[in-house]
């Protein structure tokens, strides 16, 4: 059986580039949504002619398309993402472009399709603006109180979360929304490597995490593991699907 040490040791040294989520493969699970967000992304971009992919990642999603509309491009805000997204793209001659986490650098109306899986802070009123008349927005977004029993298991008790409100802001920022749908999805993780890379990763679960300043709680959370065989939380996801007018 492997140390807490050894674990937290091999987590401290995974690159934090792209979103391969392969090295969990044995270490942790999560439940996908039904409605299939990467089939839905490949289909609405074979009816595309201009798309835009915002907070792209390492393009591991986009990188999928087998039908890449004629003008493809892709924002990432995370510096070191910014070339393995543009390898992951080339074949399909898509652009990526570094981006602040608010604007978006292109000309009103540039795409006709406009999609962002799992976006830290998503530009509504920019993402709008960028879309053309009758243009689509496709999104998989983190619903409120995403994983809140990792972060608990952290920072200890938290208020219950608001409710989810991306419907109201694709509405307040022009758009006509068409479909909505919720999910809460189980994630079993294996060991306490998996956990602190997943919170290294994804940073919103616990802001300013490090391995180092929550060293007790991950202890706690390895014990639970070892008592258990495994930690388990909740993640939420809310499909948006919306028109521009």
């Amino acid at each position: 059986m492997r140390t807490f040490d050894d674990l937290i040791a091999e987590a401290a040294a995974v690159p934090l580039t792209g979103w391969d989520f392969s090295w969990f493969a044995g270490r942790a699970t999560e439940e996908r949504p039904d409605w299939g967000y990467a089939r839905l992304m490949a289909e609405a971009m074979t009816r595309a002619t201009a798309a835009l992919d915002v907070q792209t990642g390492g393009g591991e999603v986009l990188a999928t398309l087998t039908r890449p509309p004629a003008l493809l491009v892709a924002t990432e805000t995370w510096a070191p993402n910014v070339p393995v997204a543009a390898a992951g793209l080339a074949p399909l001659d898509g652009r990526v472009v570094r981006t602040a986490r608010t604007g978006l650098p292109f000309r009103d109306g540039s795409f006709d399709l406009v999609v962002s899986r799992h976006p830290e802070r998503t530009p509504w009123g920019e993402i709008a603006r960028v879309l053309r008349p009758g243009g689509r927005f496709l999104s998989q977004q983190i619903g409120a109180g995403t994983n809140r029993e990792l972060s608990e298991a952290m920072l200890g008790p938290l208020p219950p979360p608001g409710p989810d409100q991306h419907a109201d802001l694709a509405t307040e920022a022009g758009l006509a929304v068409a479909r909505t749908e919720h999910a809460c999805l189980r994630l079993e993780f294996f060991d306490v490597a998996a956990v602190a890379y997943f919170l290294r990763m994804v940073v919103w679960t616990v802001p300013g995490f490090t391995i180092e300043r929550y060293l007790p709680q991950l202890r706690a959370v390895h014990d639970r593991i070892q008592e258990d065989g495994m930690f388990v939380s909740y993640a939420k996801r809310v499909l948006v699907d919306a028109v521009k007018p």
